[in-house]
């Protein structure tokens, strides 16, 4: 959820690499769209060989567009002992990293490939400047991409320091292994502390999305307030083990229960006020810990859901269709068919005999597209058959089988520290109108609780004009104004600072 913070199923493919609940990436979205699953695959590794390429060293930013749809995405070219080596990082994805194959640079043209379960994803550019275009290719799809020289080690290099610590943290939850980022502030200790919860899917410490970086601005602003802050990478992220789709929300739980603990130990944290900040999915997380556990100081819940994850898909795939202008005759029939599909994960059934009815949808979905993303798509039969397997795949997982049926409440009425909690009123992917109401009844028997609406507000918390995940990408990479304050206030009012 992210449902960072988005219920749509982690790791599941969705148009425009929005995340849900921080994505955007429901089961009925991708049948009206029919988008490619790019950031969202699970990729294998290869072995990267190619030519000499010093003019292309270095961090490149940009994006690729399939379908209508963008997908921003960074490639850093590196050179080794057998030549030009490549990784890319997919923010929208929480992928980082990923390994290229078949790196190639010579006479100023530019290749590279990632491999993928539905299909080898292909790049071929020209070198002009201080820029790459050309074409993207994937299945029966293709398109276009831009990058551009990044400017991100020289801005770190001229930032100035910061006003506080950072030390490099690790823990163990049984046989997994986490690593993370502490911040202390300035002067000593113990101090109040926070830990932070991605939403769905796998993150990194920062929740990166799409270049904005929510949690590392939360816990800089946190920090300089006297409020240490500890983020770290989701199991199977950067330094972290472990598989998201293959755990639940309950497993979560115990990660960040672990993370707790360990923070408990470090001599400059103050074990008693140690609270908890869950962005989407991460705030379903947070009060089911602290309602197993005594040594959680407040909670503060960002776009968090109060109904089951399943009526937060209906609602949420509702509210994009309608955004993207899906005529309401064709979201009637996405929620009869996510209903069906829903009943028969939750009884156990066999999915085969919705196979051929989810592969008509999506080619209908297909042929309804507008003339040139139409034209884009050169392999129909095999781009839909990509999709009929990715998705049925995925919401096969026992992170979505979980997340279907899970009702947040019970864990809402046995939380009785005080809680903070806040929604976007253009989030489209954990609406308020559906989940305010709820939560409030779920914690009314708590005397400390502050539930409040954000006017202008997506659910990442950017000033949106729509609140659509669409526009994740092109908006200012930045909360809106008074959120950081409002956090860091009624924080210290609680656990001091």
């Amino acid at each position: 959820m992210s449902c960072s913070h988005r219920p749509t199923p982690r790791g599941a493919p969705a148009p425009g690499g929005a995340r849900m609940c921080r994505d955007a990436r429901t089961f009925g979205s991708a049948v009206f769209r029919a988008g490619m699953a790019l950031g969202a695959l699970a990729l294998l590794a290869h072995p990267v060989t190619a030519q000499d390429g010093h003019d292309l060293e270095g961090r490149w930013e940009g994006s690729l567009t399939v379908l209508g749809n963008e997908l921003p995405f960074s490639v850093t070219f590196s050179r080794g002992d057998d030549g030009l080596a490549a990784t890319m990082d997919i923010p929208a994805q929480g992928a980082a990293g990923l390994p290229l194959i078949n790196v190639s640079y010579a006479d100023s043209r530019v290749h590279f490939e990632l491999d993928a379960p539905i299909g080898l994803a292909v790049w071929d550019g020209v070198l002009e400047g201080d820029a790459i275009e050309g074409e993207f290719t994937q299945g029966g799809a293709r398109g276009t991409f831009r990058i551009a020289r990044g400017d991100t080690v020289a801005a770190a290099e001229d930032a100035p320091p910061v006003p506080y610590r950072e030390e490099e943290l690790t823990f163990e939850n049984g046989e997994l292994h986490f690593e993370g980022t502490l911040t202390l502030p300035e002067g000593p200790g113990p101090f109040a502390a926070a830990v932070m919860i991605t939403g769905s899917g796998p993150q990194n410490r920062d929740e990166e999305l799409v270049g904005f970086r929510p949690f590392r601005v939360i816990a800089d602003h946190l920090t300089r307030a006297g409020i240490a802050v500890f983020r770290y990478d989701d199991r199977g992220v950067g330094g972290s083990t472990g598989s998201v789709a293959q755990s639940t929300t309950a497993d979560f739980a115990t990660d960040v229960s672990a993370a707790m603990a360990r923070l408990a130990r470090h001599p400059e944290i103050d074990a008693a006020r140690i609270g908890l900040i869950g962005h989407s999915e991460g705030a379903v997380v947070a009060p089911l810990v602290a309602s197993r556990s005594d040594g959680v100081a407040f909670l503060v819940l960002l776009a968090g859901t109060s109904v089951t994850g399943a009526e937060v898909i209906y609602e949420q795939s509702a509210l994009i269709a309608r955004a993207q202008g899906v005529p309401e005759a064709d979201i009637a029939r996405q929620m009869d068919f996510q209903r069906r599909m829903f009943a028969a994960l939750a009884a156990g059934e066999d999915l085969a005999p919705l196979r051929e009815e989810l592969t008509g949808l999506i080619r209908a979905g297909i042929e309804r597209l507008p003339a040139e993303q139409r034209a884009a798509i050169t392999d129909v039969d095999a781009l839909v058959a990509q999709q009929v397997r990715t998705q049925t795949e995925q919401v096969g997982t026992p992170w979505f089988r979980y997340f279907l049926t899970y009702d947040p409440v019970p864990a809402l009425r046995a939380t009785d520290v005080p809680v903070l909690a806040l929604f976007g009123a253009l989030d489209l992917q954990v609406a308020p109108a559906q989940n305010r109401e709820p939560m409030a009844a779920a914690l009314a028997h708590n005397p400390d609780v502050t539930i409040e609406v954000i006017p202008g507000a997506n659910h990442l918390f950017q000033a949106a004009t729509t609140g659509s995940p669409m526009e994740y990408a092109s908006l200012e990479k930045a909360f809106v104004p008074g959120f950081l304050e409002r956090i860091a206030t009624w924080i210290r009012e609680r656990a001091g600072g």
